[in-house]
């Protein structure tokens, strides 16, 4: 009977342990969602200086078959006196060549071992550094520059002296798939939503990897040559303990396009949340002691953003979890853990459905929520392969023709 006690016990503690540590990231969740829900930013006032110089810089690797629709959304944006160029990263196609016949500067980097965007986007800081711009701008050469995003972008990065993202979202393609539309919105949640919860409380947001802004002066000494598959979450983590924390710009926007082959979405998807879940669990120690040390509260606020891990990931936990603590509640252990848990599912779906209301309505059907379960479990294989066969280096997502 004794033993059986202390089996309860350890359950209880084991159980409770884990709804606590749950209870983190989802409480974050619902608070940047509600406040994201409670937001309205307005178009940004309109200021007499002349807008800053700008040099855009596009990695690009094997991208001819696209980079001329990703520069003519971004060719009319410029002036005269801004530059775009095209770091042409070890390719083996007519990348540079298109470039340069669409309108923009084109350079050639050949580095078999050295590969990866970060190398690329140092190779092109270097070309420019004898006449450098006012800002830089990186766009990935598969992105849609929306009109005007070049512009605000540019003035909020001078104005503010601090890096700036754009919001950037995934378009689906033609005739989604449910499991398109959910990818979707997942997408959206990280890179719309909680950003713009995060402004609306006051705090910066991470950098997401493409419509990046950078004043010259902070971007010039980034050490950027590395082959880290997220490159840009690092970045910013690096530059908020510098003293260099992330403005979110909502009103600029650049759009990608989900891959329609199984494969290449697989791929895509592995490199993104392996790199997440790498950054998540180095990353975030550092911010939370460079907080104290620096007695900076936004770092911590980036901390406890990036102690959010994938949304279906989060799900999965949880619905782990809520299962294992009803389970042993049935057989007379505490119901205290099932009850918290409980409080956790109807915080992730308040934040899930507050989210698709405001932002995602209008492109995601209410039915398509539905089919949330069948996509976290498309991607459990995923995070199996972190705990077995973590991804580390940069692999390029292959376009669709």
């Amino acid at each position: 009977m004794q033993i059986n006690q202390l089996a309860f016990q350890f359950v209880d503690v084991v159980l409770l342990t884990i709804a606590l540590i749950l209870l983190i990231p989802i409480a974050v969740l619902f608070l940047e969602c509600c406040a994201a829900f409670l937001s309205a930013f307005g178009p940004a006032a309109e200021t007499p200086e002349p807008r800053p110089k700008v040099a855009v810089l596009i990695p690009a690797y094997n991208e001819a078959a696209g980079i001329a629709a990703t520069l003519s959304t971004i060719l009319p944006q410029l002036t005269p006196q801004d530059r775009l160029l095209v770091i042409a990263d070890n390719c083996t196609d007519a990348t540079a060549e298109i470039a340069r016949n669409c309108g923009a500067s084109a350079i050639e980097r050949h580095d078999t071992e050295r590969r990866g965007k970060g190398y690329a986007l140092d190779f092109g800081l270097q070309a420019i550094a004898s006449d450098p711009p006012e800002v830089i701008i990186m766009v990935d050469a598969d992105c849609i520059c929306q009109p005007g995003a070049i512009e605000k972008l540019a003035r909020v990065a001078i104005a503010e002296q601090r890096p700036v993202q754009a919001t950037y979202l995934m378009e689906q393609p033609p005739n989604p798939t449910p499991k398109d539309s959910i990818s979707a919105l997942a997408f959206l949640v990280k890179n719309l939503v909680r950003p713009s919860g995060l402004k609306q409380l006051g705090f910066p947001s991470l950098l997401t990897g493409t419509g990046m802004a950078f004043p010259w002066l902070i971007i010039r000494d980034v050490p950027l040559a590395s082959s880290n598959i997220v490159e840009d979450m690092q970045m910013s983590l690096d530059l908020a303990i510098a003293g260099h924390p992330t403005v979110f710009c909502p009103e600029a926007r650049v759009t990608g396009c989900l891959p329609q082959q199984q494969e290449v979405a697989k791929t895509q998807r592995t490199r993104w949340e392996h790199g997440h879940l790498q950054t998540l669990l180095t990353q975030t120690p550092r911010l939370a002691t460079a907080s104290v040390e620096q007695q900076r509260f936004d770092l911590m606020a980036i901390a406890l953003d990036l102690s959010v891990p994938p949304l279906s990931l989060l799900v999965a936990i949880w619905v782990a979890a809520f299962a294992a603590s009803l389970l042993a509640a049935t057989f007379g252990t505490s119901p205290i853990p099932a009850v918290l848990l409980a409080v956790q599912g109807i915080l992730i779906l308040v934040s899930i459905v507050s989210a698709w209301a405001k932002f995602g309505r209008a492109d995601i059907s209410g039915a398509t929520l539905l089919s949330v379960p069948f996509y976290i479990l498309w991607k459990i294989p995923l995070y199996f392969g972190f705990l077995l066969k973590r991804q580390t280096k940069w692999i390029r997502t292959e376009r669709d023709i």
